[in-house]
């Protein structure tokens, strides 16, 4: 996959997020006996959160500014005002709501689909951003990572004068502690950012404490990126993003397992029943694609893997499976919930 199929969603490998986006306007259902959180055969309750929304901390933090903070490009930026936030993809814009700074983001991209944010202005075109439509907005600071492009779109913000901050795409669970540092340095609430990276974190070890025991076999989980419109079928790799996830909800990755290299390769049946995974992860919109767990099962190798046999399909919406940050509690919840609902 090349570069120019990038989504706003850097938190995960630019191969995966490109088609992601693509993938984020449409409606979220999963058809035949995939779990979900809340279907009764995932034998376990939903997480208390409400997935489509983001929770806030109790305080709201008034910012201490100026700062002055690294980008992850390289520069020292400089921010003196938060009253006016641009985040160019949803897990940016969900760390900003998550700290309580949501009254001051003035827009968001296509992958910001929690509910506090659906009324904000779009400033993407197609999945690119739009300079002209951020400055626009008058941004006092723009939040981006590595994947965020077009380059010349970055370049266009800065040679009008608003600070804009690169951070790392986020890809494991411990880049989230960082991640979360990061954006409320640069926003000028460190100690909300504390705050909220200890909640994450005692939110996640939760998630863990109630895994079966270590010493329970580890069920093993491909994850399948899927774009039905487009006939796009991947296996995912050590590099997709997901292994961290699995191996955090008590499985193991099977692309892994399987040596595959990188972070996706073109699904084929010969890859997937080599890779023999009891379980398979899909984002929702991605199973919605392909027409449910019955067309997936026409997918090549899918219904000769033991997965397949089980029709076990685990599905998690598209805007958080991968987006490394305040709602991976949740995420990991759900991937655990559906993993082990037999074993509970």
């Amino acid at each position: 996959m090349t570069r120019t199929l990038r989504d706003r969603s850097r938190t995960a490998p630019a191969v995966l997020l490109a088609v992601l986006g693509l993938l984020l306007g449409a409606s979220a259902c999963a058809t035949g006996r995939a779990a979900t959180a809340t279907d009764p055969k995932a034998g376990a309750a939903a997480p208390a959160a409400d997935p489509d929304r983001i929770e806030a901390l109790p305080d709201t933090p008034a910012p201490r500014l100026p700062v002055t903070v690294p980008s992850a490009d390289g520069r020292q930026v400089t921010v003196t005002s938060a009253e006016r936030i641009i985040p160019l993809n949803g897990s940016l814009a969900e760390l900003v709501f998550s700290l309580g700074l949501g009254d001051r983001a003035v827009a968001r991209d296509v992958s910001t689909t929690f509910e506090q944010a659906a009324k904000l202005p779009v400033i993407t075109q197609a999945h690119e951003v739009s300079a002209e439509g951020v400055l626009s907005l008058r941004p006092t600071v723009v939040l981006a990572d590595r994947s965020t492009g077009p380059a010349e779109a970055v370049e266009q913000i800065r040679a009008a004068g608003v600070p804009l901050i690169v951070l790392d795409d986020a890809k494991r669970l411990d880049d989230i502690g960082p991640r979360i540092d990061a954006v409320a340095a640069a926003l000028g609430v460190p100690e909300a950012g504390a705050q909220l990276k200890e909640r994450t974190r005692q939110q996640i070890a939760e998630v863990r404490a109630q895994l079966p025991a270590a010493g329970a076999a580890r069920p093993k989980v491909a994850f399948l990126y899927l774009r039905g419109s487009a006939s796009v079928f991947l296996l995912g790799g050590p590099d997709s993003g997901a292994p961290s996830l699995i191996e955090a909800a008590g499985g193991e990755d099977a692309g892994t397992a399987a040596r595959l290299t990188g972070d996706f390769t073109p699904l084929t049946s010969e890859a997937l029943v080599k890779a023999a995974p009891d379980a398979i992860l899909v984002m929702t919109k991605g199973l919605q694609s392909v027409g449910g767990v019955d067309g997936m099962l026409k997918l090549p190798g899918v219904a000769q893997t033991p997965a397949g046999l089980d029709r076990r399909i685990i599905s998690v919406d598209d805007g958080r499976l991968l987006s490394y940050g305040p709602r991976t509690p949740q995420v990991l919840r759900e991937i655990a919930d559906q993993l082990h609902r037999d074993t509970k």
